[in-house]
């Protein structure tokens, strides 16, 4: 039996998966290996692009124009500074892969040969050189995980490339694609044996073009699961295949993830007659949150770097497009997978703007010593006025101390809130959100299950920047329309008042307001 694959390039044999060639324009990739064109391919982490360019080699050796070589070189990445080791174990993935893949010996019969007498800064291309000399038809050569090098490893591999490439077709491959996370073009490597940052365009100036391995579209994220309703019957109601697509928007892993979740670790719905719901890949989705799978902790891990957070704090805090954002850090987060910059600028899926503020104030939550029993009321249901009259007392004595503890300050007041409810709420419900630069609001849908039935609470969060009955007016209209949307039956706009020479009585009120016959609490702080 097939299953859905989270870990490794996907074997379609074994794997429910997506034709690999299908998911790039193999006829413009092919044209650009007729044209001795050298190229990089690109895509966020875990997107597929090792079982493209698997399917890719397989393709071309089967066709038989080309020899074609794929090699892994983030083995050399412990070597970092280290050129002549780091080089030895690309030769040595580089031999295993021609022995494996193509019954080829000659790397691995010369390449220790060649490094110990032409030295690490040169044995790569002369073996390349000789490899190529001895195929009997032209190479292309695949090089994937080639920003996993760091410093002089990476520099000197990319100035052997760029030095063999006078030398192709008949002494160095015809085409060479680097494939990675970033365009080379983003690298800013540190040289330690020169002293200075050089970026990847200067040390690989023979790039033709960049192509970018794209999400799956909602058709192919449908005919995924479809490959499992097609094998076991099991069927996916279609409000949890729009959910699906919404937490995921195609993201590989995210989608693969989900529906193995569902499918194959909830042992109820190993029944194939059940059929996936909509709550299923609600329960499943959050599952993969707490669990912090490996790829999760990864996409946390870039939230650290100083680049991504001038991307990204502006976005949580829902604020105006700032001016010193630049586009080379916006594309480099792009290429990170944690935003889309069509339309606007957002988080680039349902999940991942779920886990970011989430695990941003990871340890806040930990430490906020309210109880969701506190606030329940006989019959089950959360007393929202209560819950945030205890969050506007505890941001009026805490918020100082608990922003200056953010890396993303700027989004404090938001990210605050946001752990406070996470803290409440993760025993029996779950908090939905949606954020994005430009659109001076942050969305909070608070879900509530209790007995049988489910309570949403819409929470709109806004900064004051415009006078407070203006931007209380333009408030209670969005809230009443994201209320309308999601079918809450009560509304709440929460608006942050940051004007530090305001007395916290000025900045703290309550009031009940109508909008379109429907009651909201504006709540100041």
């Amino acid at each position: 039996m097939r299953f859905f694959n989270t870990a490794g390039p996907s074997v379609c044999e074994r794997h429910y998966c997506i034709e690999p060639l299908e998911r790039f324009n193999l006829e413009e990739l092919l044209s650009l290996i007729d044209q001795q064109k050298y190229f990089v391919l690109h895509a966020p982490r875990q997107t597929g692009k090792t079982t493209c360019l698997l399917a890719l080699m397989d393709y071309l050796n089967k066709e038989g124009k080309y020899k074609c070589l794929y090699i892994n070189v983030e083995a050399a990445q412990g070597a970092r500074e280290d050129v002549k080791n780091g080089v030895r174990a690309i030769l040595s993935e580089m031999a295993d892969n021609a022995e494996m893949f193509l019954n080829d010996e000659f790397v691995v019969n010369h390449f220790n040969k060649i490094l110990d007498s032409r030295g690490g800064h040169a044995a790569l291309n002369t073996v390349i050189s000789k490899w190529t000399a001895a195929s009997g038809k032209p190479t292309v050569l695949l090089i994937d995980e080639i920003d996993s090098l760091t410093g002089d490893t990476l520099i000197s591999v990319l100035r052997q490339i760029r030095a063999g490439y006078a030398k192709r077709p008949a002494m160095f491959p015809q085409s060479i694609v680097l494939c990675g996370i970033r365009d080379v073009r983003d690298y800013r490597i540190h040289s330690s044996r020169q002293k200075e940052i050089i970026t990847g365009g200067s040390a690989f100036n023979i790039k033709a073009e960049s192509l970018r391995l794209g999400d799956f579209s909602k058709k192919e994220l449908q005919a995924l699961c479809g490959r499992h309703t097609d094998e076991t019957g099991q069927t996916f109601e279609d409000d949890a295949l729009d959910l699906a697509w919404t937490l995921t928007e195609g993201q590989p892993w995210l989608v693969n993830a989900l529906a193995y979740e569902v499918c194959f670790k909830m042992k109820k719905n190993r029944d194939r007659s059940v059929p996936v719901t909509a709550e299923m890949i609600a329960a499943a989705k959050e599952s993969i949150i707490l669990r912090r799978e490996t790829h999760i902790d990864q996409l946390v891990d870039k939230l650290k770097e100083a680049r991504v957070k001038k991307v990204i704090e502006p976005v949580l805090a829902g604020g105006r497009m700032p001016e010193h954002i630049s586009v080379d850090d916006m594309g480099y987060v792009e290429d990170l997978g944690l935003i889309k910059t069509k339309g606007n600028i957002r988080i680039a899926n349902g999940i991942y703007q779920e886990v970011i503020p989430r695990e941003l104030t990871y340890s806040t939550q930990l430490t906020i010593t309210h109880e969701s029993k506190w606030y329940e009321k006989k019959d089950g249901t959360l007393d929202m006025e209560k819950l945030l009259s205890a969050f506007q007392e505890f941001f009026r004595e805490h918020s100082e101390i608990w922003i200056q503890k953010f890396d993303y300050r700027e989004a404090g007041p938001q990210l605050l809130l946001q752990a406070f409810l996470q803290r409440i709420v993760n025993s029996g419900g779950r908090v939905e959100r949606e954020y994005g630069l430009g659109r001076m609001r942050t969305d909070l849908l608070v879900i509530w299950r209790y007995g049988q039935r489910v309570q949403k609470t819409v929470i709109e969060l806004k900064i004051l920047y415009k006078s407070l009955e203006k931007t209380i007016a333009e408030g209670l209209e969005q809230t009443w329309k994201y209320m309308d949307r999601c079918g809450a039956e009560a509304g709440h706009l929460v608006v942050f008042d940051r004007d530090e020479h305001k007395s916290w009585d000025d900045k703290i009120f309550y009031r009940e307001d109508t909008f379109k016959g429907s009651s909201i609490g504006v709540w100041g702080m």
